[in-house]
């Protein structure tokens, strides 16, 4: 039976650790200091970010990144995008060849805008990279957590490894499939965050369903543009990391980012939004890095570039979601340096 370690007290390493604990396995939760675990183990749950699920027996804690790790069999990085790196140089010295590494981070990095597989693949030796795979899909923390039923998506290089985390993950309640096309199914996980944020702007401002499924197709046609121009398979985007986690995140009140864009549409500021807030939403820090890959590769993100002006620029949400809605017409599969779509010459 594999022994799990879960880098992170975020939300979904919260999550992550408790619901596979429930399906009988020995799980680590590597916490950033004795202090803090001092004081998840006195509270019995981390009550400030996932209310009141209960540790189950077989969930230990520690701030002992050498005691975790090197007694696991499976490392499952759960950490906000932008503390991916460092918390990966934290665990590479008790890496082997034989350890699964699961990326369970939905964002870019700031900066080099790659994503969190490429980010592990520069901290940690060659050899242990066929090792790395990424779980994705429509997962709200607080849905899993009480049990509800979902389903999830892991990809992999190759099918032996993306098979190792399918048996991991899979339980009563949660159907996990494998693919390979690790870029499409990280981007998918990513890029959907931005489309949250407008998605809970159209709401906040009273725009109706109408509006509302407009603008998660024509953002979800935009993701596929960005993966593809990046090397994705189009088809990822119509699975559970694209279509299903882009659903699920623009249309639950339980989705942080939907959350954020809500609230930016009744007039609150970013960084009071963001402050008032126990987890992270990676949406913002995602269209930041997305524009600016999209600006580098010259490639037209009209979404992107609009609630990228709300979130940098404090441009006017009243102004701007009516200009993506009404932006100009011409065939919906076609953009500057999009690869969805090719005339035929007549």
């Amino acid at each position: 039976m594999s022994k799990i370690c879960v880098v992170g007290t975020t939300s979904w390493g919260t999550t992550i650790a408790i619901m596979l604990a429930r399906h009988g396995l020995e799980v680590s939760l590597l916490a950033r200091t004795e202090e803090e675990v001092s004081q998840l183990r006195s509270k019995g749950s981390n009550k400030r970010i996932v209310g009141n699920a209960v540790f189950p027996a077989s969930l230990s804690l520690t701030a002992s990144a050498d005691e975790a790790v090197s007694s696991s069999d499976v490392i499952v990085m759960a950490v906000p995008s932008q503390t991916m790196r460092q918390n990966i140089k934290l665990v590479k010295p008790y890496l082997n060849a034989h350890k699964l590494i699961v990326s369970a981070a939905k964002g870019l990095e700031i900066g080099s805008n790659k994503r969190m597989s490429q980010v592990i693949s520069d901290e940690i030796a060659q050899t242990y990279h066929k090792n790395i795979c990424v779980l994705s899909g429509p997962n709200l923390f607080r849905e899993i957590l009480d049990g509800l039923p979902a389903a999830a998506v892991v990809a992999a290089q190759s099918e032996s490894t993306a098979l190792k985390a399918q048996k991991v993950f899979s339980g009563p309640n949660l159907a996990v499939y494998t693919n390979h096309d690790i870029i499409g199914v990280e981007l998918g996980g990513t890029l959907k965050n931005i489309i949250a944020l407008g998605a809970g702007m159209i709401d906040g401002l009273s725009y109706g369903d109408n509006a509302k499924a407009a603008f998660i197709t024509r953002g979800l046609t935009e993701m596929a543009a960005f993966s593809v121009a990046l090397g994705a398979n189009p088809l990822t985007m119509s699975g559970l990391a694209g279509m299903g986690d882009l659903v699920a995140t623009c249309s639950s009140s339980l989705s942080r980012n939907h959350h954020v864009g809500l609230e930016l549409s009744n007039g609150k500021k970013l960084d009071e939004i963001l402050a008032s807030m126990a987890g992270v939403a990676e949406g913002v820090t995602t269209t930041v890095a997305v524009w600016d890959q999209a600006q580098k590769l010259m490639l037209e993100m009209p979404i992107t570039e609009k609630i990228h002006t709300i979130i940098c620029e404090n441009a006017p949400v009243r102004s701007v979601i009516p200009e993506i809605l009404g932006t100009s017409c011409r065939h919906e599969l076609t953009g500057r340096r999009w690869k969805l779509f090719r005339r035929k010459p007549r």
